[in-house]
């Protein structure tokens, strides 16, 4: 339902391509460097959820490779990256990565091809040949200009895409949401109409002792609040709160050393919080709703201190925000269950659209048990031709045989003085002339 943290710590493409460039820049004699291509490994980077995922982190891990744009990306800002100029850095790339971003182009395009013919004979296609570069402009994320060969064109358009796709990514998930909670409370009160009276009031009763319970838990702090991080300096880092210090606080939950908070790490802070409110042992508590509750609390981190909103939080950027009126907010973060998740009239209209899939998939029944019903029907005549025509073989064969065999009824004759036609042992009547006698 939810995907996994890989995937929550995904950010833009843009973020990705600042993976694993923030130590000291290399300094490379290109005289002396070797091809390392056939040295490469297959992409590690994590997981984006896009369907052009793997095309994405293979280009991504290719272009790091290369010393020159690795250190113009290094010394890159989010609006060179945005705006393109980014890109115009390809055609400095060695040679020999470049070939090797033109095979993976190539490769995309044929994965697309193929998915476009597969899904043309899913809807049962006819034998019109399908015009594969007319449907291949529906994908954005590469140029469709040149289909042989990686050009600066094709890194704008994987930036711009990456960027335009994953920044719904959130958007995707809170609907994902909604939906497992409506599905959810669906089930619910359809399984309540199958029970007595009794039955029910007690499960309704449960529900609602669960529901308080669930309520009943240590008061979350705001995330992102001195409150809340001294409390994760204490009791997760083992320091004295009197003590607290932003800088230090920084550097201690910096993972990777990279002098960012990416998703992963910001969302690593809520932990103790969740806590208060989720425990997988209990009955009451949903861990889907848990990894609902940290995407809500890192969005709200991300809104109030990612100023430049490239889903990163830099140093400079976190130590401003901890100068905010903001940072000393004291009011208790309000969590999922003091939040409506939906209105009645949307649980209505989902029902309802279940009712129409429901009948969509009834009405499709009976079409294809129609469907069905006449391939037997015709199967039915075919067989019944069939046998009707090897009678008719068979006759011609026996007809065939008399034609050739005229003395063989003559035979019949003298053998018992009864006629008998060949093939049949029956006799003839004695009345009845035989072919070949007077």
């Amino acid at each position: 339902m939810v995907r996994g943290n890989s995937l929550v710590h995904c950010g833009l493409v843009l973020l990705s391509l600042w993976l694993c460039i923030q130590s000291v820049p290399i300094s490379v004699d290109r005289s002396k460097e070797k091809s390392p291509v056939q040295e490469l490994e297959a992409p590690q980077s994590a997981e984006t959820g896009l369907h052009y995922d793997r095309y994405l982190r293979e280009v991504i891990e290719f272009l790091e490779k290369d010393p020159h744009f690795k250190e113009k990306l290094k010394n890159a800002n989010m609006d060179d990256i945005k705006q393109g100029k980014l890109a115009k850095e390809l055609n400095f790339v060695q040679h020999n990565f470049r070939t090797k971003l033109d095979e993976l182009k190539r490769e995309e395009m044929n994965r697309l091809r193929m998915l476009i013919k597969v899904k043309h004979d899913i809807q049962g296609g006819s034998d019109r040949t399908v015009d594969h570069q007319s449907l291949l402009k529906q994908f954005e994320h590469l140029s469709h200009q040149n289909p042989n060969t990686f050009e600066v064109e094709d890194l704008d358009q994987l930036i711009q895409s990456a960027t335009k796709d994953l920044e719904n990514f959130d958007k995707d998930r809170h609907d994902e949401f909604k939906n497992y909670e409506l599905t959810k409370e669906h089930e619910r009160r359809e399984r309540l109409k199958t029970m007595s009276e009794e039955t029910r009031q007690q499960e309704e009763k449960h529900y609602e002792q669960l529901r308080k319970k669930h309520a009943d838990h240590a008061k979350v702090n705001h995330p992102g609040s001195e409150t809340q991080l001294k409390e994760v300096w204490q009791e997760s880092d083992g320091m004295d709160p009197d003590n607290f210090d932003p800088k230090t606080f920084f550097k201690m939950h910096d993972t990777n050393g990279d002098s960012f908070f990416d998703e992963s790490e910001l969302e690593a802070l809520f932990t103790k919080e969740l806590e208060k409110v989720y425990n997988p042992e209990n009955e009451e508590d949903d861990m889907v709703e848990m990894e609902e509750e940290r995407l809500r609390m890192r969005e709200h981190v991300m809104n109030e201190v990612d100023t430049n909103k490239d889903r990163l939080v830099s140093m400079i950027e976190f130590m401003a925000a901890t100068q905010k009126e903001e940072f000393l907010e004291k009011d208790e973060w309000e969590t999922l269950d003091q939040n409506p998740l939906y209105t009645e009239e949307e649980m209505r209209e989902y029902e309802q659209h279940l009712v129409n899939e429901e009948n969509d998939i009834h009405q499709k029944s009976v079409e294809l048990q129609k469907q069905r019903e006449e391939l037997e029907r015709k199967q039915e005549e075919l067989s019944a031709q069939k046998i009707g025509l090897q009678q008719a073989v068979e006759e011609m064969e026996r007809i065939k045989g008399d034609v050739k065999h005229p003395g063989a009824v003559a035979a019949g004759v003298a053998a018992g003085g009864v006629p008998v036609v060949p093939g049949n042992s029956r006799p003839l009547p004695p009345d009845v002339p035989v072919p070949g006698h007077s």
